[in-house]
């Protein structure tokens, strides 16, 4: 019987979480709080080290986690904001340690978390791919030997002389991402940070990672686009509030995953140093129907892109769409804004979608990673067999600006 790559029995983590201090209106209120305030301090600092299970500061991000990998197998790991998976992750990665339970990993783990993860901002792009192939215990000459590979696929070549302080977060993410491809570890463990490059860069990693997985190597790829999870991963695990909901076949997984009613919301605050995201408003009816962000600029932008996926129930995208793709201006001043799409509802199937909303400033920056997420219904009386069409779909519909 073949040793699984990792083995996780009775996984937890938990953190403590700030709580409000609460505050006297009356002066001898205050004056004996100021009194009692060395006892006060000197109980909250035993209390750091105290975890009881009735403490309302306690959070559990992981309780009880159970599961292996198999030797060779590419695993999905997918569920809302907060369910528990970018912890679950670095533990794995040994970066923060379990509270409880035991990990047993069986080969070298490389692992891309977060943006710039592993690299030291004075040193330059090639200084950083030796000095992490060093620390995953490999020889120069087997770094030499992969050093053109890399800097090739993270297509920063004109800049891997230059400190990587000065890359953009998707150059970053480029080199970050070649770096733990290509050193050849036994184990590939992969954060949502794919979502900051661009979508021919993303095609190039779900490629290298279907690659390394035929190569024999474990692959766990954390992502919320369904249709990444789908085309590369055979099985799912589902994570919810810290705990496995269920892990299998990925196809299930997913339909269990997007299974909630109709108008259910994911609220993520999107504040940014360039945009600040108040809400937004889907709109179905039986003939047209609308998707609405109204948000504030915070200073002049230029290739602010500002729009939202569709994604059907198998976790395929039907519909990717930003309201200035088709605009010969493309600056936006400071102010509030309404971004607002209007599109023929019978050009989709009736049945339940997901829709992601999506932010970036062109050739620089996303600006959404974990964006809110709207479950919608079409109803089943809406559909026009010639205008439906099988795919990503493009010109249903327009943008308006306001």
């Amino acid at each position: 019987m073949n040793t699984p790559a990792i083995s996780v029995k009775g996984l937890s983590k938990k953190y403590r979480i700030g709580i409000r201090q609460k505050k006297n209106d009356t002066l001898m209120g205050r004056l004996v709080s100021l009194v009692k305030a060395p006892i006060d301090n000197f109980r909250r600092l035993q209390s750091m080290s105290k975890f009881d299970s009735d403490d309302e500061s306690v959070h559990w991000a992981l309780h009880d986690i159970n599961f292996e990998v198999a030797q060779g197998e590419v695993l999905g790991i997918i569920g809302h904001n907060g369910a528990g998976k970018s912890t679950l992750l670095k533990i794995l990665s040994r970066i923060t340690p379990p509270s409880s339970g035991i990990i047993d990993i069986n080969g070298r783990v490389s692992s891309l978390l977060e943006v710039g993860t592993g690299f030291h901002p004075e040193l330059t792009g090639r200084d950083n791919i030796f000095m992490n192939g060093t620390i995953h215990g490999m020889r120069k000459k087997e770094i030499n030997a992969k050093l053109d590979e890399i800097i090739a696929f993270s297509g920063v070549e004109k800049y891997i002389d230059t400190p990587v302080k000065f890359y953009s977060s998707g150059m970053k993410v480029r080199l970050g991402f070649a770096v733990a491809a290509y050193l050849e570890p036994e184990i590939l463990i992969i954060d949502e940070v794919l979502a900051v490059g661009d979508a021919e860069f993303q095609k190039k990693c779900l490629s290298k990672m279907d690659d390394v997985s035929k190569g024999g190597r474990t692959v766990l790829f954390v992502s919320h686009d369904m249709s990444a999870i789908k085309k590369i991963c055979p099985q799912t695990l589902l994570l919810n509030k810290g705990h496995i909901i269920s892990k299998g076949d990925t196809s299930t997984i997913i339909d269990n995953y997007l299974s909630y009613q109709p108008g259910h919301e994911i609220l993520v605050k999107i504040n940014d140093s360039v945009i600040e995201v108040h809400d937004f408003e889907v709109n179905i009816s039986e003939f047209e129907s609308t998707v609405s962000i109204n948000y504030s600029i915070k200073k002049s932008v230029k290739d602010l892109f500002i729009g939202f996926v569709i994604i059907d129930m198998h976790g395929s995208i039907v519909l990717k769409t930003f309201d200035l793709q088709n605009s010969q201006n493309t600056n936006r001043e400071s102010g509030k804004y309404k971004s607002t799409f209007k599109f023929n509802t019978k050009a989709l199937t009736p049945g339940r979608y997901s829709l992601r909303f999506n932010i970036m400033i062109h050739r620089i920056r996303w600006i959404t990673k974990e964006s809110p997420v709207y479950i919608m219904e079409i109803p089943y009386n809406t559909r026009i067999n010639d205008v439906n069409v099988d795919g990503i779909l493009n010109e249903i519909g327009e943008w308006k600006v306001d």
